[in-house]
């Protein structure tokens, strides 16, 4: 289909429609001057102010006006001269109907207050208005009590206000409607106005929540009213390319020029030409040949004039004139439903209800019914009746006369509905519809509570991508979040609720206990139609992560801390929506856990506070096998507090990785590189290094049908593979180079035999995928939106062709102390001295830590026992938060680490009473800083100082006085840990910007 495009057609962008700019301006005081009489009528029997509150509420609409109601000139001017007044209706007088007298002495004194005479009509009262001059007012309708006309007059006038701006910015469509006759136009206005507000109302269900759709209602058509062929002409001629249609009547003066033949008053009167509607809808039909053109008339004779030249017609005598009208405009102005005919007999073969529907049926009308219609411009037109401006726009231009290819038009349709469908998506929590979410739709959720943390971050993520399209700038090249759907934390408080569950929730139990009982609880059988339609819009595994309220907070993140599980797409759906189920109960049930609760005592929150929202996601990567996993995970932080070279801190840093991020976040081994300097890999400079400090091993998902139960651990179902399992998948293009043991040299790229290393080299230094790009820009525009530092997750699929796409997965805050360091950190000599590192995280002054725990090692230790270790350090831990206290934390390799022989595998909540982290190198047990990004996240949140030491660096390496602590008397002592307390607070200073730390004798 594409080699049939036309240049021109290949490839185009729709720009969106900021509806909130629309309608700016609006009459929100009418004041009413009548006499008392018909004031008590209208406030009485009419009830004009509660009626037209009433009919603004059922229309949707906001912003209805306040009435303020006077009886004479005097009250009307001391009610003008103290109140902003937008406009002025004067009502019917006395038996000679002083209304005109009354609405000519508001003018005088007030010429810019928009005014309107409302009067009966007689044929005393039409001889009368013979010899007025009624240029003055802004328009003069026929009163017969109904107060529909109040609210048409207030749309009317407040269109007129808007038209300029909104059709020119906005593209929004204006009908335009010629009528001199004050008696019809006083009638066709209340039904012309309620059908298209009802309209308006129906196409708002386009919208993705309650907010956007009362914001698209702005868009409804503007209605215009002209008296005379030349305003019409001017109208039309100013607003051609946004007309919806155009009503005319038949006889109306030529312009506003009065004839020379004198009336009673000696004005004369203007003359009205019984050819002049034929004369203005043959002009416009020049100017426009798709145009839909109505003539009204109360001459039959017209009816075979209008349509011998194609024209409708709408007969002014009939009974039913109203609903004929409306017939006109659903039928030939876009309104209502999208109905496919059979051109030669006009019979319905196929009709669609909104936008999703006329995507999905694009390709099943037959050929002579889309041309019937696409030569004739409907789609276009629909879609400007129901708001939908930037596609409406660009299909006006894809004419029959440029492209005769019924084919190649349905093609182009669908493509514009796709692309607008996603642009819409971008930047909105939508609310969950069932009949709208498919693989084009985007971001929604169920329920009316809260996102939670991440949830929000997400949508704040979205919406950075939609305010910088300069993300979509490289070829081949998308940037989103992953399809998501949140279950907002009301749906958290009634399971909890239902299920009776806080009684086992908060005790002592378990956390396989508390487990158990959640998993047996049951979710609102509402969702399981909800699920499926997710299952159908992914196609892939979904990742069910949490978002509670307290995580990822500006002030306190809590990272790390609740259950995030992975499961597979199955083909069977009932068995996926089980492993769904299971998995959101297990987050559920992770708030309340045994570490989610020492958590909550290190960080003073009270657990029933917590609510929980769950996110569901699809997770990123392609299936090889019975495996899923990305080419790339990454974890970027616009702080390095690692610099090397020529790097800054404030230039950021990345960890990359093959596989789930899970693997980085866990502590795994990852490549370090900063954005900036992305040819500066210090892993990778040497072949030793590289050999030796890059990654072995990745995480996939087992995409078996596993019945196997949920555990409270979340990864049981995550595989650990060996990364030259990963030559099969060849999922290692671009992202790994070998190492041939005979030439003793690693080549870029992946070659027969040989160690696979993961060096990322086609992504950062050949320039294969625009990665440092992509994340130079996440980086600047979310530390830049969120006005801090930030961290941000990603994950990346990456073609063979070179094309592939860059998913944000999660944004949160790196929080950074801004206490002043006055002194010079490197000054304080080291005989001050209890540790000193020239490698530290972290900023700010401790000046209430009197107590160390260390590991006691030596330069013979050994990695078998690192699992004792943790066990030894959770319990004391548990006895600082029981008593408020603090120490500083001293031991070998990598605190936090997955890997037992990479250091202690411990996790947050066994050390959260800590103050100041220590990793020691030491002299046959090297290990590069932790970069498990919770652990690093938590250290940053809480301001917890992290310092490595070298204690074998011949410089730079840093110091320890362990012989001082070996000395000390021991509070405590195991095989493995002691724990030391000095008899004043030691004094910790940190300068994050100099990686300067020092822990002072005092």
């Amino acid at each position: 289909m594409e080699n049939k495009l036309p240049q021109e057609f290949n490839k185009f962008y729709l720009k969106d429609v900021t509806f909130v700019n629309l309608m700016m301006r609006r009459i929100y005081n009418v004041l009413i001057v009548a006499n008392p009489y018909d004031a008590f009528m209208l406030e009485d029997d009419g009830r004009v102010e509660e009626k037209i509150y009433n009919e603004y509420m059922e229309l949707g609409l906001r912003y209805p006006p306040t009435f303020t109601q006077v009886s004479t000139i005097e009250e009307a001017s001391v009610i003008l001269n103290t109140t902003q007044v937008d406009l002025v209706i004067c009502m019917p007088g006395n038996a000679d109907n002083d209304a005109f007298d009354v609405a000519r002495a508001i003018k005088e004194k007030f010429p810019k207050i928009h005014c309107v005479v409302l009067t009966p009509f007689s044929h005393g009262i039409t001889r009368r208005m013979q010899d007025e001059d009624l240029s003055i007012f802004d328009y003069v309708f026929c009163w017969l009590g109904n107060t529909n006309l109040i609210l048409s007059i207030i749309k009317l006038i407040e269109d007129k206000m808007n038209i300029e701006h909104d059709i020119l910015k906005g593209g929004v469509q204006m009908i335009l409607l010629v009528e001199d006759s004050i008696r019809f136009y006083s009638s066709i206005l209340p039904n012309l106005y309620n059908y298209i507000l009802l309209q308006s109302k129906r196409f708002a269900t386009e919208a993705l929540n309650r907010h956007q759709a009362t914001l698209r209602m702005r868009g409804r058509p503007k209605v215009v009213l002209a008296r005379n062929y030349q305003e019409a002409m001017g109208l039309f001629n100013r607003f051609k390319d946004n007309c919806l249609g155009v009503i005319s009547d038949a006889r109306f003066p030529m312009d506003d020029r009065l004839s020379q033949l004198p009336t009673a008053n000696g004005r004369g009167e203007a003359v009205k030409d019984p050819e002049a509607g034929l004369k203005l809808l043959r002009a416009i039909r020049q100017l426009d040949e798709y145009v839909p053109l109505i003539m009204e008339s109360s001459e039959s004779d017209n009816r075979q004039r209008a349509e011998a030249e194609g024209f409708r017609f709408v007969d002014k005598n009939s009974k039913k004139m109203s609903v004929d009208l409306r017939n006109m405009l659903e039928e030939h102005m876009g309104f209502g439903d999208f109905i496919f005919r059979d051109p030669a007999t006009h019979a319905e073969i196929l009709r669609v209800h909104n936008l999703k529907e006329l995507q999905d049926n694009i390709f099943k009308v037959p050929d002579d019914s889309m041309l019937y219609h696409i030569s004739r411009n409907h789609m276009s037109r629909w879609l400007s009746a129901r708001a939908i401006f930037p596609v409406s726009a660009f299909l006006r231009t894809v004419t029959w006369h440029k492209l005769q290819d019924v084919g190649a038009h349905r093609q182009i349709i669908f493509d514009a509905i796709v692309q607008y469908r996603r642009m819409k998506n971008i930047g909105v929590v939508a609310i969950f519809d069932r009949t709208k979410f498919d693989r084009y739709a985007h971001f929604a959720r169920i329920g009316e509570g809260s996102l939670g943390g991440k949830g929000r971050g997400l949508a704040f993520l979205d919406n950075i991508v939609k305010v910088h399209p300069e993300f979509n700038k490289f070829e081949g090249v998308s940037v989103r979040i992953p399809k998501t759907l949140v279950l907002c934390t009301d749906l958290f408080d009634q399971f909890m609720e239902q299920n009776n569950l806080y009684q086992i929730a908060l005790s002592d139990a378990d956390n396989d206990e508390i487990l158990k009982h959640f998993l047996r609880a049951q979710l609102p059988d509402s969702l399981i139609e909800d699920f499926f339609t997710f299952f159908e819009a992914v196609k892939c595994p979904i990742a069910v992560r949490s978002s509670s309220l307290l995580e990822d907070s500006h002030y306190q993140p809590f990272a790390g801390i609740y259950s995030t599980y992975m499961i597979p797409y199955l083909a069977d759906r009932y068995a996926m929506l089980r492993m769904l189920a299971s998995a959101i109960k297990g987050v559920y049930a992770s708030v309340y856990y045994k570490d989610s609760k020492a958590y909550m005592a290190a960080t003073r929150n009270v657990i029933d506070q917590e609510k929980m929202a769950v996110i569901l996601q699809e997770v990123v990567g392609r299936q090889y096998g019975d495996r899923f996993y990305p080419n790339i995970s990454g974890v970027l932080r616009s702080l390095n507090y690692y610099p090397i070279g020529d790097e800054t801190a404030e230039e950021g840093i990345a960890s990359l990785a093959l596989g789930l991020g899970k693997y980085i976040v866990d502590g795994g081994q990852t490549l370090r590189v900063s954005p900036y300097h992305p040819d500066q890999v210090l892993q990778t400079s040497e072949m030793e290094t590289a050999l030796r400090e890059t990654q072995t091993q990745f995480y996939a998902l087992d995409m078996r049908n596993s019945d196997e139960e949920f555990k409270v651990d979340d990864g049981f179902n995550i595989r650990t593979l060996k990364v030259k399992e990963a030559v099969d998948d060849q999922s290692l293009n671009y992202i790994a180079s070998t190492y041939d043991p005979y030439d003793q040299i690693i080549r870029d790229g992946i070659y027969d035999g040989g160690r696979k290393v993961i060096s990322f080299c086609g992504v950062l230094q050949q320039g294969v995928f625009p990665l440092p790009e992509l994340m130079r820009m996440a980086m600047t525009f979310g530390s830049a939106a969120m006005r801090r530092p930030v961290e941000i997750e990603f994950a990346c699929n990456v073609n063979a062709d070179r094309t592939g796409d860059f998913n944000l997965l999660q944004i949160r805050p790196i929080v950074d102390s801004k206490q002043m360091i006055e002194e010079d950190v490197r000054a304080i000599p080291d005989e001050k001295c209890l540790l000193r590192s020239h490698n530290s995280l972290g900023h700010g002054v401790m000046e209430d830590v009197q107590d160390v725990v260390y590991v006691k090692f030596d330069d013979q230790y050994s990695a078998m026992h690192n699992y004792d270790v943790a066990a030894d350090i959770e319990r004391l831990n548990k006895k600082f938060l029981a008593q408020g206290g603090n120490y500083v934390l001293v031991g070998p390799g990598r605190w936090g680490s997955s890997d037992h022989y990479l250091g202690i595998p411990v996790k947050w909540p066994h050390i959260s009473a800590v103050r100041v982290i220590v990793e020691v190198a030491l002299k046959n047990y090297r290990v590069d800083p932790s970069q498990g990004t919770h652990f690093f996240q938590n250290l940053t949140s809480f301001g917890v100082g992290y310092f490595t030491i070298d204690m074998n660096a011949s410089d730079n390496g840093g110091m320890l006085r362990k012989d001082l602590l070996d000395a000390m008397p021991a509070i405590e002592e195991t095989t493995y840990v002691r724990h030391v307390r000095f008899d004043k607070p030691l004094r910790i200073l940190m300068d994050g910007k100099k990686q300067e730390g020092v822990a002072c004798l005092t």
